[in-house]
């Protein structure tokens, strides 16, 4: 037996006024998500907790089948494994982005303005130049990975992760300096060496001639790098150890494809899928209807749902849910034809007029042989509650594919 998990990122919201009070999922003509919805099991999951806003990390992990509060090492680290870094044990990883501040160090914009892939990539480009000088041994790798979004990895003795996030989720704040959050001589270390690659990442960007070429094309410049998440190398079973299967994952963003690195899914590449709005959806979808011919388990994410979330765009994340649904109308076919199991749903919530992640449950639907079809005929937050899967957390997604595919041994005798 064979299985898909969908992961439509940020796919979950709350009524929305300029929707005539429905969620965009509510709101979207969505045939395909309703289809999945009619003719499998549905409920309503809490990534982590019911009211514990989810990182997409710790969400995925726990989809996964993982206990994030025992094995979660930090953003940074799955940030790096995404984007291909050969990460070793003692270094650390951090996940950036490249963002707008003023000329006193307030935080303008987090994101420069979404800033494309070539100028990030170029801004990128000059940060390999820096040298660490205050710390003795220790070195420093800028790694872009997508739009505003990038890696910076500290190698060296005696670092560690315990230092403090210098992106603090907010603007019109001032960039705060990064702290140890212990006492040791590593964490010590390592919040220095990291002030200083800031310190001098910011004379470069703001000195760049491109920044200055954005700025007159009245363009946000990406003048400051902001870190977060402190990682190393993670300690975890892979899933083909845990049960048996062998795993594939599709996605553009490099946390997705790191979280599913770290715990043993093979990465499929797909050209032009990059985490994005404007992602090669169709390619991926390819992708995975061409790796179920391998593999027990094809995860499939997809981001752009968040993306227009956390810029507040309800009437175009309704947009975007009808060409997600479009476009993956040839997988659940597949699905269907083969007999196989599919699991759609989300990683957390991202209220359009919030803008950001909140502990909301997010929907839930199971197709494949044999499941318990309920009542339910259409995929959002209110009607998969109903089903009859009721509310589980994200820990217990995986054993019941697991299950389904027959690979959950006996508790007991």
């Amino acid at each position: 037996m064979k299985a898909v998990l969908i992961i439509l990122d940020g796919v979950g919201d709350r009524p929305i006024k300029s929707l005539g009070g429905l969620t965009p999922l509510q709101a979207a003509k969505a045939e395909t998500f309703d289809l999945i919805a009619e003719r499998g099991e549905c409920g309503i999951m809490d990534p982590i907790a019911p009211g514990q806003p989810p990182g997409s990390d710790t969400a995925h992990l726990a989809i996964f089948g993982y206990d994030p509060e025992k094995c979660y090492p930090g953003r940074g680290a799955f940030e790096a494994l995404g984007v291909g870094v050969d990460l070793k044990p003692g270094d650390v990883a951090f996940r950036c982005n490249l963002a707008t501040v003023s000329d006193e160090g307030v935080i303008i914009d987090r994101r420069a303005g979404r800033i494309g892939n070539i100028d990030a990539e170029k801004l990128s480009e000059s940060l390999k130049e820096i040298k660490i000088e205050g710390v003795d041994g220790v070195e420093a790798e800028f790694i872009h990975s997508s739009e505003h979004r990038g890696v910076l990895v500290l190698r060296g003795e005696k670092l560690s992760r315990m230092v403090s996030d210098v992106d603090p989720h907010l603007t019109g704040v001032k960039v705060p300096k990064p702290h140890p959050l212990d006492d040791s001589i590593e964490a010590k270390r390592t919040a220095k060496a990291l002030e200083e690659f800031l310190e001098k990442a910011r004379k470069i960007l703001s000195d760049h001639p491109l920044n200055k070429e954005r700025a007159k094309r009245g363009l946000k410049p990406a003048n400051v790098v902001l870190p977060r998440g402190a990682g190393v190398l993670p300690k975890i079973k892979s899933i083909n150890e845990l049960w048996g299967i062998k795993a594939a994952a599709i996605a553009g963003g490099a946390l997705y494809k790191g979280v599913a690195k770290a715990v043993g899914f093979e990465l499929i590449k797909v050209e032009g899928a990059d985490g994005t709005v404007n992602t090669n959806l169709k390619g991926k979808v390819e992708a995975a209807i061409s790796a179920l011919k391998e593999y027990d388990l094809v995860f499939l994410h997809i981001k752009a749902t968040d993306n227009v979330s956390h810029d507040k765009r309800p009437k175009k994340k309704v947009e975007v849910i009808e060409w997600i649904s479009r476009e993956l109308r040839p997988l659940i076919d597949t699905v269907f034809s083969e007999g196989y199991y599919l699991a759609l749903t989300g990683d957390h919530t991202t209220p359009c007029e919030v803008g950001s992640h909140t502990g909301d449950p997010v929907p839930l639907a199971i197709i494949g042989p044999g499941v318990r079809r309920d009542d339910v005929k259409k995929f959002d937050e209110i009607s998969c509650a109903l089903g009859v899967l009721n509310r589980i957390r994200g820990i217990d997604l995986m054993r019941i594919l697991m299950n389904y595919l027959g690979r959950v041994p006996l508790f007991g005798e």
